[in-house]
């Protein structure tokens, strides 16, 4: 899928204030270790994952999303009136129903006939929003869209540290659950609109995706629950990756490793950055680190590292920049963006 006329107006998020470190969570565990006869500081060691944020008891996605979204329509300067949909990539949820896109509608006042709903595609629904968005914008439909992302993970760390203290628990489990130790917390908005309107000229040129779902189940996850064969997930992924880079040298202009000045990608952790850099040939020196502090936010964590980026002066006007992601499903996406 290519764009004419499609470009970021805003970039804007919210941090979880509770910091918890990867030893934290160990602490936790510490009998429980001992007893699986699990290396010292696994986390760390194994993921790169020094902290990550979590959010006061009681916050609701929808309200750090909102807020997020608060902030991204000042930047960009539009009457919220103008906002034509919102969709929200949440995996999180306060409900099964209403969509958390209803109740962050209703929190920042959008009029009536602004559409709402979720879209929901584990780590890459952010970047299918941008896509869904876009063709409406294309298409002439809307002029502006808005995409929220809030997501939430210390009640499924909590649990999955409560299971893991069972007497019966076993180092088996521990590794199932290791993914689950490696979340955060974080909400993400970005404003979309025609180049018309633009103030920033920032421009989305095309995206593409592939999908694997014959590994489908590597990654099952719930409410309180997710259980990960890690090592199969990392390995088709990353072929998944190959396959989905190549389709974008040949549909996306301009889309090589010379050709792509900074590369921001949906992060797990150290292990998953490095297979993927290797088998695209990507400079690591290129990609911009969140995971450190904030471990693995889920669909929040490429626009929230692409915010994180411009910040530290690692975007330029003019920059080409590579928005990468692999989802559980298997599903891989890679987006050009002209900065």
């Amino acid at each position: 899928m290519l764009f004419r006329d499609l470009t970021i107006e805003s970039l804007s998020y919210e941090l979880a204030p509770n910091k918890v470190t990867s030893v934290q969570l160990e602490d936790r565990l510490n009998g429980a270790m001992a007893r699986m006869r699990l290396p010292p500081h696994p986390i760390e060691l194994l993921t790169g994952i020094t902290e990550r944020g979590f959010w006061a008891p009681g916050t609701l996605v929808s309200e750090v999303a909102a807020r997020a979204g608060r902030k991204a329509l000042a930047e960009a300067g539009i009457d919220p009136r103008d906002v034509g949909v919102l969709i929200s990539t949440s995996v999180s949820k306060d409900y099964l129903e209403p969509s958390i896109a209803s109740l962050v509608h209703g929190e920042l006042g959008l009029d009536t006939r602004c559409a709402s709903f979720d879209l929901a595609n584990a780590c890459l629904g952010f970047l299918n929003g941008i896509e869904v968005a876009g063709r409406m914008i294309e298409a002439g439909v809307i002029d502006y869209a808005l995409i929220v992302d809030g997501e939430s993970s210390g009640n499924i760390v909590d649990a999955t540290l409560k299971r893991l203290l069972l007497a019966d628990a076993t180092s088996q489990d521990f590794w199932d659950n290791f993914a689950t130790l490696t979340l955060g917390s974080a909400a993400v908005a970005m404003v979309l609109g025609h180049k018309k309107h633009t103030r920033t000229g920032h421009r989305v040129n095309g995206s593409v995706s592939r999908a694997d779902t014959e590994n489908n189940r590597l990654c099952l996850g719930t409410a309180d629950r997710m259980v990960t064969d890690s090592t199969r997930l990392l390995k088709a992924g990353v072929a998944l990756a190959g396959r989905t880079w190549a389709h974008a040298t040949e549909a996306i202009p301009g889309w090589s490793v010379g050709g792509i000045d900074q590369y921001i990608l949906h992060q797990v952790g150290r292990s998953h950055m490095v297979a993927i850099c290797q088998a695209l040939g990507i400079p690591q020196q290129k990609c911009f680190l969140t995971y450190p502090t904030f471990g693995n936010v889920g669909p929040a964590a490429v626009p929230l590292t692409l915010a994180l980026a411009q910040e530290a002066g690692r975007i330029r006007p003019g920059d080409h920049v590579a928005l990468m992601g692999i989802g559980s499903g298997l599903n891989v996406a890679m987006m050009s963006v002209t900065w």
